[in-house]
């Protein structure tokens, strides 16, 4: 059965997909604000996000590069802003089509199939969470934990770890790390890393001078371990 989760804050439009969607065979999850859709999309693992822009917690935008933190899941906007300005940021943040309210439950149905054909295509869903022996990152908030506590690292020192979780058991190449965090005009800057993989060993490992989970590869890359 194909998982739907719903996430809009007003009743009667999530009621109507609902009765819509269980019609047609769909297994549909909902939530109504930004935080309980991440919530439920690292518990429901669903095939496919229907998703409005104006929540009144976190803007639709963030759920959207929230949910791309760690999955590839399908994610169709539902959103009554119309301007190119919102349908460009939705889509730049990773979300797969775009749909306009007032919208035709035929035409809605129709898109929510494509989506999740082309989702049989892409690899399964990852874990929100990744967990290691030493501090658990959360790929969904955007949060790290380490002995109960969260760590804050600055947005750079995310963007280094995230990508490295990601790949997790897998060498990441000093370029693509570069490419990915700063940015193509940065490809060869690898100092740069030695700097921040110095940081976040400093925050995360246990014995920073021998690491665990954050290894170099000399000359070629860095590898992220359990």
């Amino acid at each position: 059965m194909t998982t739907v989760l719903v996430v809009d804050d007003e009743p009667q439009i999530v009621r109507a997909l609902r009765i819509n969607l269980t019609a047609r065979g769909y297994d549909v999850r909902t939530a109504h604000d930004g935080a309980a859709a991440l919530r439920a999309a690292a518990e429901s693992k669903p095939d496919v996000v229907v998703l409005d822009l104006g929540l009144p917690d976190i803007d639709g935008a963030e759920v959207i590069e929230g949910l791309r933190g760690w999955t590839s899941v399908p994610i169709i906007v539902l959103s009554a802003r119309g301007d190119s300005t919102d349908k460009v940021k939705a889509l730049d943040a990773g979300a797969d089509d775009y749909v306009t309210k007032p919208f035709g439950m035929d035409e809605l149905l129709a898109r929510l199939r494509a989506a999740v054909r082309r989702g049989t295509t892409t690899p399964a869903t990852e874990e929100a969470v990744v967990t290691t022996a030493s501090f658990a990152v959360d790929l969904a908030a955007k949060k790290v934990h380490r002995d109960n506590a969260e760590v804050h690292l600055t947005p750079t020192e995310w963007g280094i770890l995230e990508v490295l979780a990601r790949n997790r058991g897998r060498l990441v190449a000093q370029k693509q790390l570069l490419q990915e965090v700063w940015g193509p005009a940065y490809a060869n800057e690898t100092h740069y890393l030695r700097v921040y993989l110095a940081q976040l060993r400093r925050k995360l490992e246990p014995e920073p001078s021998r690491p665990r989970h954050l290894i170099t590869e000399a000359g070629m890359g860095y590898r992220f371990e359990l």
